[in-house]
Parts: C-alpha cells; structure tokens; sequence
C-alpha cells in the first residue's frame, strides 16, 4: 500500500535517537492482536507530517494494538519522525508523563484533580489535558454450554459478581431469559487480580446502572466478594474458556479471538445490546464533556436506554500539556496525534475491535491538538 507524504515539513532535530517505529512492549507482554497489520483496502491517510521529530508515549495497554496499527501507518508516510509507546499500564504511563519521560501518557480513566496538579512541572505555564482518542466496549464473556444467547441487566449482574446469585438458572436469570434452558449448575464468576482500567470502567457501570445493588468504588481495584481472580485480561479470558460455569469480563478482542459468548445487556431499550465496535461508539456518543476548557474528560451515561448503544465502555486518553511542550517534539506530537484523531485513523479501529470516536468528539480533539504549543 502507497501512503501519501505531505510536502508541508518542518524539520527539527529529534531529542535522542531511538528506533523508528517501536511500539516497545514492555512487562506487560502483547494482546491477541498484535500481529495485526495495515489494512491494504484502506485509504491511503492524508497525513500533515513533519520532517523529523521523536515521540515517545506510555501507559494504557488496553490501546496497545490501536498505537500499533497507527505507528505503522503513520511510519510509511512519515518515516523521519520516530515513534515509541511502551503499554506498561495506565497508572505506569500517568505518571512517567509526570516524571517528563515521556511525551504524553495513555490512560483509560481521565487525570483526577491530584494527578493534574503533579503534572505542573512537565507543563510549564500550562496544564495538563485529557484528549479522548479511542473506545472499546468491555464484554461479559461466559461459558455455558447449551446457551448461546445470554440476556442480563445491570443488577442482575451486580449480583453474579458480588455472590448474591449463585447459580445458572435462578430466577433472576430466568426471567431475562425465558426461552433458554438454564443449567443447574454453579456459577464462577473472574475478575482481575490486579488493578486496571478495565475493571474501574466495569465498576464504574456497576455503580452508576445498579447504585441500589453494587455498593463499591468505582475505582481499580476489584471489590466484589468471592469469585476467582488472574492477572490481566489474557488470563481472564483463559480462565473462563477453560471453567465451565465461568463468567468474566475483557476487552472484546479477546472475546473475538477465542470464541467466547458474551452477554446482551438489558438497558431498557426495546433490544438489548450486545458488545461491538459500532454499539460502543454509540455508548460513547450518549456520553457529555466534563472536562473544563481544553480538557475533554467524558462523563459516560451508564443509565442510557437509546437504542443500540452498549453501556459498558472504556475510553482511553491520550494525556498531552496544552502549553509548555517542548519545543523539539511538539509538531511531530501534533502531527501523529492530529492522525489518529482523524477520519483515517479512526475509521481504521473497527477491523481490530476497538470503537471509533463520535464524530463531533473527534473533531474537538482535533481542535484541541491545533492549539498545542
């Protein structure tokens, strides 16, 4: 495939040399997709590239895949510009941005009001802003043989995670589900053993959709009593392949790549929705800015019943200063970050499970990154 260079450049000379184009993979190992690769139908990205320029990034590895598809593409069109991100985990890429290591950081939970002000020193004059740049519904994957379809809401679901329901075919299942035969068998629910993004975004569902039922943080840490616990979402997803009885949640991904059944939510909509790439998107798009001025943290609407929008998303930002960038790294920065944000870089996520911004989002994260400086 020929990507097109921009003829507009603005040379600069990088801050150390580092390999062009190493998505470093750190501790934290690769997710199923990582050998995913440009997609030769695509469009050719209209890319406004400089002419050389080092970027580095850290942290949510929940978008691993996504830096990996954009660097890649974006690496063909601009091949002067060097591009690192290392997926060491959100709360690891906060705070090397804090420390100055890095460019800006990746986390899939918006900087709270502590985290902002540690970040004063790396943003001279300026602060620091979450940019929204991807999405991905988490799903509920189960493994029941003989059910292939599986309804639950919010509460019902509060309560398998929290021990209240124990079993398959209690009633509270049933009635979300009359025309499956439910077994009698013991349900075992996973959650992960470490703390992650993920599992803050499905507390963050528990508690706003079930507030009556789920009476726990939404923050990293897992809550919720019994269960089984694995270390990231490559073991849970191992885990609830191989226990029968099993329900766990993960990034969609993994759900795709190992065939596990996942859960239609009931949010009152006249259907309920299954985790997708366009579901997700549309959860997003039920979401409001919260964030002030530049700032575009999202508040996620956990209570939406529109149709087809799936309530159980993660969003990842990418955390940049608005003022005080050094000098050396800002046009590639805002080069490769105006990329993603566009319309080639974010139509390009369906085809390795991740949700595309709302349009209107995408295009005030793109105004945004113009004003870096």
């Amino acid at each position: 495939m020929q990507l097109r260079r921009s003829r507009r450049t603005r040379p600069w000379k990088a801050a150390s040399a580092v390999a062009a184009g190493v998505l470093t993979l750190g501790a934290c190992g690769g997710g199923p997709d990582d050998d995913a690769k440009p997609v030769a139908s695509s469009p050719a990205p209209d890319i406004e590239c400089v002419g050389s320029g080092q970027v580095r990034g850290s942290g949510s590895t929940a978008q691993q895949n996504a830096m990996k598809r954009w660097m890649n593409q974006y690496q063909q069109a601009c091949p002067g510009v060097q591009l690192v991100y290392n997926p060491l985990g959100s709360g690891a890429g906060v705070a090397q941005f804090q420390r100055g290591a890095t460019t800006f950081g990746g986390t899939d939970e918006a900087l709270t009001e502590e985290d902002r002000v540690l970040t004063e020193d790396v943003c001279p004059g300026g602060q620091a802003l979450d940019l929204p740049m991807l999405g991905g519904p988490i799903a509920v994957g189960y493994n029941l043989p003989g059910v292939t379809r599986l309804v639950l809401d919010a509460p019902t679901l509060a309560r398998i995670f929290d021990a209240r329901i124990t079993r398959w075919n209690d009633p509270a299942i049933q009635r979300l589900n009359p025309k499956v035969k439910l077994p009698d068998l013991a349900i075992a629910p996973v959650h992960r053993a470490d703390d992650s993004g993920t599992t803050q975004n499905l507390n963050a569902y528990l508690t706003g959709a079930a507030k009556e039922v789920w009476p726990y943080p939404a923050d990293k840490k897992w809550h919720g009593r019994g269960g089984h616990s694995a270390p990231g979402s490559d073991a849970v997803s191992t885990m609830v392949t191989q226990t029968e009885g099993a329900i766990g949640y993960f990034e969609l991904s993994f759900a795709a790549n190992r065939k596990i059944g996942t859960v239609l939510i009931d949010t009152g909509a006249a259907q309920p929705v299954g985790p997708s790439t366009r579901s997700a998107s549309a959860g997003i798009a039920e979401a409001k800015v919260a964030g002030e001025g530049k700032d575009l943290k999202l508040k996620l609407d956990y209570e939406t019943s529109a149709e087809g929008a799936y309530p159980i998303v993660l969003v990842t930002y990418e955390i940049v200063c608005d003022t005080g960038n050094e000098p050396e790294s800002l046009p590639a920065l805002k080069s490769f970050l105006t990329y993603t944000a566009s319309q080639e870089g974010q139509e390009q996520l369906h085809s390795i499970h991740y949700a595309p911004l709302p349009a209107k989002v995408a295009a005030q994260v793109r105004e945004v990154i113009a004003t870096l400086s």
